[in-house]
């Protein structure tokens, strides 16, 4: 699949986790020491994915297993170079998440009238950046899936961030 997803020197990135608005990573997303991020709108996955929280420190993870689970929840960013860069690292890519392109639906669209390459399509489905795994344990694909992840949602399983991890 060779979608082209870079916008000049901007690229779509949609985030399902605790980059999300009201979760525990936000904070990255407007610190602009580490890159522009300006949100776009909300979204979800054109394909289902298995969205589960794992491990010791309760992360979400979209594994890269379509057609199963949900359409998962998210929001669209478009994200200078920096950001990416950023991004990419924060996300440990390649190694526990890889960047992938996806069509993800638009579910409410915010972006300011812009160039034609930053709004959605007529058909309202846009190719964004999305990290997600093909690195997972085999059993996670055991784990309950959600189709839209908060970090102190009814399942319990409260996200640790990485400066209160042993």
């Amino acid at each position: 699949m060779g979608f082209i997803c870079y916008l000049g020197t901007m690229a779509r990135v949609f985030v399902y986790g605790t980059l999300k608005k009201g979760q525990p990573n936000y904070k990255h997303m407007i610190n602009t020491t580490k890159g522009i991020a300006k949100y776009q709108g909300r979204g979800r996955t054109v394909e289902k994915y298995p969205l589960v929280i794992a491990g010791k420190y309760n992360i979400p993870y979209m594994l890269n297993i379509p057609g199963t689970g949900h359409h998962i929840a998210g929001e669209i960013y478009t994200v200078d170079d920096q950001m990416l860069r950023f991004l990419d690292e924060f996300e440990g890519c390649p190694d526990m998440y890889q960047r992938t392109t996806m069509r993800i639906e638009v579910v409410e669209w915010e972006g300011k009238r812009g160039t034609a390459e930053v709004r959605p399509a007529s058909s309202g489905v846009m190719e964004c950046f999305v990290y997600n795994t093909s690195t997972y344990q085999p059993e996670w694909v055991q784990l309950p899936y959600h189709d839209n992840y908060d970090s102190s949602g009814t399942h319990g399983l409260s996200y640790v961030l990485r400066e209160n991890r042993d």
